[in-house]
């Protein structure tokens, strides 16, 4: 009961909050409970191994980190840009446009973007059962970034995801350098992380 009481008061407070459009809370499954782990700059961002939309498996370690896991078919450092969004989210709507020009505007260079997916970890929640699935539902919206489906919301527990979107830019070694709860308009979204992109692309790896 206890339960049921707390999911019917959190509904009001995150429709709220998408219309304000920052941010919104995650809602918890009856096996998920999440709490904000604080990551910050500096911090190690945790591993994950997600199936794509297209069915592979992508890993953290295999694009950054002192030691890649893949070095024979891919032995280079990337910097890693990933996103937790849900379809239900509208804060993360606006923010996806601004990611697919970054996305696009770095294509070629030694960066990973991903979008990581917690519509289906939440869709056991009442209210959420219908929400649109994430690859046709953006594909309609000309977003082309890749899709990382996190079913159960381990990835979102690890990395602390209470509120959408979540944002996290991993350097080549597997160190957060930004973390970002929400989007905020009116901000130069685009032009911050360019310039932290650029710096990350051009550090020089002395280890």
């Amino acid at each position: 009961m206890k339960r049921l009481t707390a999911l019917v008061i959190l509904f009001p407070l995150l429709f709220f909050a998408q219309d304000q459009g920052e941010t919104v809370g995650v809602p918890e499954t009856e096996e998920d409970t999440v709490e904000d782990i604080g990551l910050k700059p500096g911090d190690d961002a945790p591993k994950f191994a997600l199936r794509s939309t297209t069915g592979d498996y992508e890993l953290l370690s295999k694009w950054c980190g002192e030691t890649l896991s893949r070095p024979a078919s891919q032995p280079v450092r990337h910097v890693v840009v990933a996103s937790f969004f849900a379809t239900w989210c509208m804060p993360c709507m606006k923010e996806l446009p601004h990611l697919q020009n970054l996305y696009e505007k770095y294509g070629g260079e030694d960066i990973k973007f991903f979008l990581i997916d917690i519509t289906e970890a939440t869709r056991g929640v009442e209210g959420f059962e219908n929400s649109p699935k994430a690859g046709p539902f953006l594909a309609e919206k000309g977003i082309t970034i890749p899709i990382l489906i996190d079913v159960y919301g381990m990835a979102k527990k690890n990395y602390g995801a209470t509120t959408l979107p979540r944002l996290f830019v991993i350097d080549k070694y597997r160190k957060i350098r930004l973390h970002q709860a929400g989007f905020h308009e009116g901000e130069d979204f685009e032009g911050k992380l360019s310039v932290l992109i650029d710096q990350l692309l051009a550090e020089e790896l002395a280890h």
